[in-house]
């Protein structure tokens, strides 16, 4: 069996309590920012750091943006190996989620984008047919320009969940309440599913939910910026805990399935769960025979919802089409983006016009193909090296881990990336990963990437971040080839 490692170090009383403190304070900063100069519905569009600083209130937004994500990064990071107990965990990610729940939408504009898909819906358009613009919504105004004219890119039940929000909320302030509301649901879906996980996996709780619910990006784009991955998280969660807990049993397994047919219904990305999931459905060592059977029983209950809320939608699979338009936005925060735009570069030093950024970003899709394989080749041979039946821990550790590097990748490899993405691995790695730093600091380091209103730095250093991305993806790519390729722990086995 492998070794879980050694637990994390209590962490000392004083700097507990001065963590929670420095937390909150810096999340009612957040709050502050959002009420001065957040993502308003009639604040100026393509707004610079320049433009915001002579803003009235401007540098007061900027002042308390900036010292309250330092305050909430640094909370969060001085933590990272666990918080003093789970319901410690808790009350602190609660308490700094507080200010930002009241708060106006913050860090990002997409929770307008939302409104008005799924005012499209309910007044009889098909959002995956026609834009929003098209559609004569109200509300367009507020709609990040970007997102005006191309298709909804979400799966039909967030359609159906942003078509209730604007029912029930009647107005744009009640369906952003709502909307959020419907986030909210699926944090506290994913903060009851994160312990059970934890013990599975043989990680402590108490480490596994401070680094999921306590970070700066759940906070700022999934409370206050009501962002639909909290939806999916809660639903993915939910179904790998069952998963976990009720190997080989055809009725756990088929709502288990349910749960992530519904999370891939909500944002596509949740799709490489799957093979994973299925390795976690076994019980006892797994082979071709009980792939089949109980990962069967698994894709029934994907399948089952994928059909049945498309069906009720009305609007059948017109839902797939609309992904590929998620690509519309070129950033260099997306490492083949980033690669792209330096080629490009240099082939205009040439007199030259390479047109490289679509190139290397399918490029990308096919390697992030490859590796998801590999990732789960990997994970198979982990688990069947064994004569006789992996112990659970080791089979829910490698599933998870497994699970966490596959949505790594996905983040790392897909043509775009906002900073919110980092939140899909952050919450698999808490619960699975030995080590923390490596996948701690990427999400802290997204958490200063947008501004209150929404204005997303990196589009101010195109070309600088392009050759700063460009230089880490071969360092990464140099280190990776000079050294033998190791997964990290517990794909490694021999060690106790």
């Amino acid at each position: 069996m492998t070794a879980p490692g050694p637990p994390p170090p209590d962490a000392p009383p004083r700097v507990a309590g001065a963590a929670r403190y420095a937390g909150l304070a810096g999340a009612a900063l957040l709050a502050v920012a959002a009420h001065l100069g957040g993502a308003l519905p009639d604040a100026p569009l393509g707004a610079t750091p320049e433009s915001i600083w002579r803003a009235p209130g401007g540098p007061a937004t900027l002042v308390c943006w900036l010292v309250g994500t330092v305050l909430l990064v640094g909370a969060w990071w001085s933590l990272r190996g666990g918080a003093p107990s789970t319901r410690w965990a808790y009350v602190t990610a609660g308490l700094w989620a507080l200010p930002l729940l009241v708060a106006p939408p913050l860090g990002s504009r997409d929770v307008y984008s939302y409104a008005c898909q799924g005012w499209t819906y309910a007044h009889g358009v098909d959002p995956y047919a026609v834009p929003v613009a098209a559609a004569g919504c109200p509300w367009l105004d507020a709609v990040a320009p970007i997102w005006r004219d191309t298709p909804a890119p979400y799966g039909p039940v967030f359609v159906l969940l942003a078509a209730l929000a604007v029912t029930l909320g009647g107005g744009l302030t009640g369906t952003i309440v709502a909307l959020r509301l419907c986030a909210v649901a699926g944090l506290l879906l994913a903060a009851f599913c994160l312990p059970g996980l934890a013990r599975a996996a043989g990680v402590p709780a108490r480490r596994a939910t401070w680094l999921a619910l306590a970070g700066p990006l759940v906070g700022v784009h999934l409370v206050a910026g009501a962002h639909n991955d909290a939806v999916m998280l809660g639903l993915l969660l939910a179904g790998l805990l069952i998963v976990v807990r009720r190997p080989g049993r055809p009725s756990a397994l088929l709502v288990a399935g349910v749960l992530l047919g519904l999370a891939v219904t909500v944002k596509a990305s949740a799709v490489v769960v799957l093979p994973f999931a299925a390795l976690a459905a076994v019980r006892g060592r797994p082979t071709v025979r009980a792939l089949l059977r109980d990962g069967g029983w698994l894709a029934g209950g994907v399948l089952a919802a994928l059909l049945v809320t498309s069906a009720l939608s009305g609007l059948g699979l017109g839902w797939v089409g609309g992904l590929t338009r998620s690509g519309d936005s070129e950033q260099w925060t997306s490492p083949p983006t980033a690669v792209g735009f330096v080629v490009d570069y240099a082939g205009a030093l040439a007199g030259r016009d390479p047109q490289a950024v679509p190139v290397l970003r399918a490029v990308a899709l096919l390697l992030l193909a490859v590796l998801l394989a590999l990732l789960w080749w990997r994970a198979w041979g982990a688990l069947r090296r064994r004569d006789d039946a992996p112990d659970r821990i080791e089979v829910c550790r490698v599933v998870l881990l497994g699970t966490g590097l596959a949505l790594a990748a996905t983040v790392a490899l897909s043509p775009v990336f906002y900073p919110w993405y980092a939140t899909w691995p952050l919450a698999l790695l808490a619960v699975a990963a030995t080590r923390t730093t490596w996948f701690v600091l990427p999400a802290a380091v997204a958490a200063f990437l947008t501004l209150p209103d929404g204005t997303n730095l990196a589009r101010f250093a195109k070309g600088p971040g392009a050759v700063a991305m460009t230089a880490l993806v071969l360092v990464l790519l140099v280190v990776r080839l000079t050294h033998r390729p190791r997964l990290p722990r517990p794909f490694d086995r021999g060690r106790s």
